[in-house]
């Protein structure tokens, strides 16, 4: 039974799954948008949306969090521009936009990108 799992496994070990997780929300924030599948776009979503409001506070210690989290460059921009940019909002800060499938396996295909 699968009571309390709730993350998505796409058939990697945690380590792998925690890499490919971290790396796809650092190019969402260095790039602004990322086109990957519909599943990985939800994944990501909640990771995403906690690092900003991370962000936000600006605390030496938001910042070491959010460099273990998602590197250096990535967190020169959430304390910077993103920060400054959803200050007044109080959450919903990424959009999911869904693509036709993919041609070789028809994966769902989404875009998610910042609000």
């Amino acid at each position: 039974m699968r009571h309390g799992n709730v993350n998505r496994k796409f058939g990697r070990e945690r380590n792998q799954r925690k890499a490919l997780l971290k790396s796809l929300a650092h190019n969402l924030v260095v790039t602004g948008k990322v086109k990957t599948t519909e599943a990985k776009a939800k994944e990501i979503r909640p990771f995403v949306e906690k690092l900003i409001t991370l962000g936000k506070r600006e605390t030496p210690a938001s910042k070491r969090l959010l460099e273990a989290r998602v590197g250096k460059m990535a967190t020169v921009k959430l304390v910077g521009p993103l920060a400054a940019q959803y200050k007044t909002r109080a959450g919903g800060y990424t959009r999911i936009t869904k693509l036709v499938r993919r041609g070789s396996d028809g994966a769902p295909m989404a875009v998610i990108e910042f609000v």
